[in-house]
């Protein structure tokens, strides 16, 4: 496979920009044509992508490869809201080198830690600059040169281990409840410290760290789909406090649990 692709220098990029976005029920975008090479993460929801024709269904936990020239056209669930984040970054050149690179790489990869951080801190630094900023770029283009990474770990990974699975269907089914790494060790089987050298070889995170991204897109579910107040619906998730639950909403989504609603609403009165 050709290096162009992990070699990109910040000179390469014009600009570069992350977001944060929850399409309502029966939500739609496009056609439209990609300008950008782009990375899609799928959080909640579900998102049918057509390229070219061609359909790609994604599923929560997943991102994807978008490549610039090509035809687009997604649908979201019918039934729930779906929350998407995006990293996209605009070459100066794009060369036939990096297209035929892009094409070598898998078009859908499960969503890692390091690309959830890499996303959050971009976010961040956004809100203070602009998409030409060279911050912004350079975090855009670490995102470029991470991906081909994580192909090459997506190809190493064995099938996960059946406690993985176990204490994955525990946590969706009582994330509201004040779980510890040892309540979730003793669902597995397995000693704490067993159950995190798994989850971090599988999940790409700690069962703790999984934990509070779960609850976190639960969150967003109410806020997007009821009328129910902060309070509630951090009670309901299991957070501790609405403090601790409004900080965890705009350090993982980049908004407030306020913007999430309104735009969200916004969105379904459009519709």
């Amino acid at each position: 496979m050709s290096n162009s692709l992990a070699s990109l220098a910040i000179d390469t990029i014009e600009h570069a920009t992350a977001g944060s976005i929850v399409y309502p029920p029966g939500g739609r975008l496009g056609p439209r044509i990609q300008q950008d090479i782009q990375l899609v993460m799928l959080y909640t929801g579900e998102m049918n992508v057509t390229i070219d024709g061609r359909l790609l269904p994604v599923t929560p936990g997943q991102v994807i490869l978008l490549k610039p020239g090509c035809e687009e056209t997604f649908v979201f669930s019918k039934t729930e809201p779906s929350w998407h984040r995006w990293i996209a970054v605009h070459l100066n050149d794009m060369t036939e080198e990096i297209r035929e690179e892009l094409e070598q790489l898998p078009e859908c990869l499960p969503l890692t830690e390091e690309m959830n951080r890499l996303l959050d801190l971009m976010l961040n630094v956004q809100r203070f600059a602009s998409f030409e900023d060279q911050a912004v770029i350079s975090l855009g283009l670490a995102a470029l040169h991470l991906y081909p990474t994580e192909s090459r770990r997506a190809l190493l990974r064995q099938e996960k281990h059946p406690a993985i699975y176990s204490v994955l269907t525990y946590i969706h089914e009582r994330y509201m409840d004040d779980l510890s790494l040892a309540d979730l060790a003793d669902r597995a089987g397995l000693s704490p410290e067993h159950l995190l050298r798994l989850f971090k070889r599988h999940e790409s995170a700690t069962p703790i760290a999984y934990l509070w991204n779960y609850r976190v897109s639960k969150a967003v579910e109410l806020l997007t789909s009821t009328g129910l107040n902060v309070t509630e619906i951090a009670q309901r998730c299991g957070f501790k406090t609405s403090h601790h639950f409004a900080r965890m909403i705009k350090q993982t989504t980049g908004r407030t649990a306020s913007e999430i609603r309104r735009l969200s609403w916004s969105g379904m009165r459009k519709a």
